[in-house]
């Protein structure tokens, strides 16, 4: 070992005796003084994701795979099923869940890496069963499909080594474990794997329960010291100073390593502090403090700028940088506020001290096979989340805990994130072996994630609590079996989890969403609500503004995918919506009945499949954003509306907003306006028409109020102009009148209101019961930079005009009303440089 450079001491305490005074000078000559000492080497690390292969292992031959990666899709690449997401194809390919896997590669190493003195390779997603060999010798096995796996291989390492991974069928060890109860859990047996609940289906997913590497496999190898983690604390924040704390974890492996160690904490490329430390062997805990003068806060998108600090954390280790970490930090303040008032109680997100209204979306996986997302994906979904003004997503609890680049995204675009622990719909185990597994689940994503700013809540379950106090599950039970089940639930969620994020990071914990559903009548006053009674107890859309909550944190309704998804998956040029492959791809047994029933209450139901896939998006958007008004209309009351579901896993029937194919539907395109900052929203109420703007920035509104009613061939039928004020952070009436002192037919007529940028369309009728007129649309394309420019006129007023076309491409608006008499101009945005065919429908064509 290169020993401690005897001269340093005494160099040191003369560079320490002026850092104070000369900070930036000290630092620089201590880590000058440093790299004098002697050539150390840095940390390496591997990602194998070559030379791997895999087979059943009732089959003797190999067939090239893909790590990251899964069992079905290394199927599909190598044409050995046919399509999951097409036809019928999910009952067909049943059986490859029944059967254990074998993967396997071939690990080569350079005398540079192999001549390290430690080495771990760290399996940073297995799914889920597997035993683990390395060069025929047992290393591991894993249990758990959320959690790194790391194992010391030093010393078991040659030039050349044989990598294999043995995967078992997940639904025999689940038997085993249930016929360890002498009771049966609700949900099935997936309760006892931990891994993607929804793999098991659920009512707008597949049942796949696949099995895989789906995260990287990474080899790490170091001589002294290995950097595990690094946790930047956010200890105090204003507006002139931020004060931090670098907890930084070090694994030493010599029992004499006596040199010393210098850690650099850099901000923005610029050194800050730099300390000596003395290393001790194990692994060992390390706080550096260090401030920021003047520190830009992080805000969510539509309130601020989501600035980030690059921090770099680095191991100085003689003459060498053996180790570093880098952190893109968000400096700010994040807390839920639940407390009593008179109300009942509150449900709320304070950002810097800011009461925030919440406006997004519960997001699933985008793929039932995990791996086969890739980062353009993830930059699509926030480009689109971003365009739709949300700023918040909840990461659902059947779902995974995502990859890294979702949370950074997050961080870069200003979206907050809800994030669930992976429990849905379901009482879980409560043996020793299974919290234990689960503690050291959450150990491992809480660390992962905990220096993300976009994290504001970590929330134990989806649904669970409310399931067992309301969906029948104590039913037939006895006292004892009864109280062992719900502590075992209290051990889980109000234990462990509730630790784990208590003792690891400073984000606020809630036990269970909702905290009360839609049979406890406390679900309006109290915490959050999931309101079902639209859906599936089959209320009418106008509960969303009788019912309004604190905090609705999931509702929803069905709709079609587009034109693309089902000529995907039903394989055929039109669109039939009776094609059997709907027998898979509609995964509510009421779904089709309830989607019918809603639309002849309030639209016109088409005879076409083209026309009536057209009118369930309406339909759907229709209802879901007269929710998203009445919730943003009830401000200070309700401060968050999260609707289900923003995305799909697969092209299917389903409450998304984009489909499987990641193309919008109407309901995005309308969430669009509705999320608007400024948002004006008329509302009919005890016969007086009500004008209310909800006003989410930190800013007073001032500015001209326009209202026009317009008969639907743009006869001017009313109007009205006044200067208003709107208080910052608020929801006011601006305007009122009652109904009878306006003169028109409610049926003919559209109320055309506009306030800064804001403008809206407001009907006082159904749109089943709009006497709307039928004419042509004048239509031009110009071929432009990045697709084609779209101009469109019409005499007359033609409702939720939809824009639709072969070519391959998105529209920046979509599902609009073209007022009488004006143009609208939008972009195609595509690739295609050789002319597009757009056609056109509208509501009008389905009325009388």
């Amino acid at each position: 070992m290169v020993k401690y450079c005897k001269y340093q001491a005494a160099l040191h305490s003369f560079t320490t005796l002026f850092f104070n005074m000369y900070k930036k000078v000290g630092i620089l000559l201590l880590v000058l003084i440093t790299l004098s000492c002697g050539k150390k080497k840095k940390n390496l690390f591997t990602e194998i994701d070559s030379e791997w292969q895999f087979r059943s292992v009732k089959d003797t031959s190999w067939l090239p795979a893909y790590v990251p990666g899964t069992v079905h899709t290394d199927l599909l690449k190598n044409k050995k099923i046919e399509d999951p997401f097409v036809g019928v194809n999910e009952e067909k390919l049943q059986w490859i869940t029944s059967e254990d896997w074998e993967y396997k590669t071939i690990l080569r190493l350079e005398e540079e890496q192999l001549g390290r003195k430690h080495h771990q390779l760290s399996f940073e997603g297995i799914d889920t069963y597997a035993e683990i060999f390395l060069n025929d010798s047992l290393l591991l096995k894993t249990k758990n499909a959320f959690r790194t796996w790391n194992v010391d291989v030093s010393g078991k390492l040659q030039k050349e080594n044989e990598l294999r991974i043995l995967l078992k069928n997940p639904t025999e060890i689940e038997a085993i474990e249930k016929g360890k109860l002498s009771y049966e859990l609700p949900a099935g047996n997936r309760i006892f794997s931990r891994k993607a609940q929804f793999h098991y289906g659920w009512d707008w997913g597949p049942t796949f329960i696949t099995a895989g590497v789906w995260k990287p496999v990474v080899l790490k190898s170091w001589d002294d010291i290995q950097l595990q983690d690094v946790y930047i604390k956010q200890n105090f924040l204003d507006k002139k100073q931020a004060k931090l704390q670098a907890d930084i974890l070090l694994n030493t492996t010599q029992e004499d390593l006596d040199e010393n160690v210098v850690v650099n904490v850099l901000v923005n490329k610029e050194i800050v502090e730099s300390k000596k430390i003395i290393l001790e062997k194990g692994n060992r805990k390390y706080s550096i403090d260090f401030l920021i003068e003047n520190p830009k806060w992080w805000w969510i998108h539509n309130l601020g700028e989501p600035f980030l600090y690059d921090i770099d954390i680095q191991i100085q280790y003689g003459d060498e940088v053996v180790a570093s970490r880098e952190v893109k930090k968000g400096l700010r303040t994040i807390e839920l506020i639940a407390d009593k008032d008179a109300k009942g109680e509150s449900f709320y997100f304070k950002l810097n001290g800011v009461p925030v209204f919440m406006k997004g979306a519960n997001y699933i996986p985008q793929n039932i096979f995990q791996p086969e997302v890739t980062d353009r994906d993830y930059k699509k979904l926030f480009e689109d989340v971003i365009d739709a003004n949300m700023n918040m997503l909840r990461v659902w609890g059947g779902g995974i805990y995502e990859n890294d680049i979702f949370y950074d995204l997050a961080d870069e675009k200003g979206i907050l994130v809800w994030q669930d622990f992976m429990f849905a719909c379901a009482m879980y185990p409560g043996d020793v072996a299974f919290l234990e597994n689960v503690k050291q689940e959450a150990i491992d994503n809480v660390t992962r994630l905990r220096n993300h700013a976009s994290i504001a809540l970590w929330c134990g379950n989806n649904e669970n609590n409310e399931a067992w106090h309301n969906w029948g599950w104590q039913a037939n039970r006895s006292e004892e079996e009864k109280a062992e089940i719900w502590g075992n639930y209290q051990k889980l969620f109000n234990d462990i989890l509730l630790n784990t994020v208590s003792d690891l990071t400073n984000t606020s914990y809630w036990e269970s969403s909702p905290k009360y559903g839609r049979g406890n009548p406390k679900f309006r006053t109290e915490g959050n609500a999931h309101d079902w009674g639209v859906w599936h107890d089959g209320y009418p859309f106008e509960r969303f503004e009788e019912k309004v909550p604190r905090f609705m944190s999931e509702f929803g309704f069905q709709s079609f995918p587009s034109y693309q998804a089902i000529q995907y998956f039903t394989e055929k040029d039109s669109v039939d919506i009776d094609h059997s492959s709907f027998a898979t791809h509609q995964k509510h047994n009421r779904g089709f009945a309830l989607i019918k029933e809603y639309m002849e209450r309030d639209f016109p139901v088409p005879d076409k499949g083209e026309d009536y896939v057209y009118v369930s998006q309406l339909l759907q958007a229709y209802g879901m954003t007269k929710g998203i008004e009445a919730h943003r209309r009830a401000k200070p009351y309700n401060m968050g509306t999260l609707y289900w579901q923003l995305n799909d896993c697969w092209p299917v029937v389903s409450w998304s907003g984009i489909d499987g194919l990641g193309n919008w539907k109407a309901l995005h395109y309308k969430v669009k306006k509705s999320f608007e900052n400024v948002l004006i929203s008329p509302k009919v109420e005890n016969d007086t028409l009500n004008v209310y703007v909800v006003n989410d920035e930190l800013e007073e509104q001032n500015g001209a109020l326009k209202l026009k009613i317009k008969d639907f061939n743009g006869k001017m039928v009313w109007k009205y102009n006044q200067q208003i004020s709107v208080k910052e952070n608020a929801s006011q009436v601006v305007f009122r009148i009652p109904i009878k002192d306006l003169n028109f037919s409610k049926d003919a007529v559209v109320l055309v209101s506009d306030f800064k940028e804001s403008s809206t369309n407001f009907y006082f009728n159904k749109p089943k019961d709009l006497k709307l007129p039928t004419q042509n649309i004048t239509k031009k394309v110009i071929k432009v930079d990045h697709g084609y420019e779209i101009k469109l006129s019409s005499p007359v007023l033609q409702k939720d005009v939809f824009l639709y076309s072969n070519n391959k491409g998105h529209f920046s608006d979509n599902f609009f009303d073209l007022l009488p008499n004006e143009e609208k101009v939008l972009l195609f945005k595509t690739s295609t440089t050789s002319g597009i065919h757009v056609l056109i429908k509208t509501l009008n064509m389905f009325t009388d």
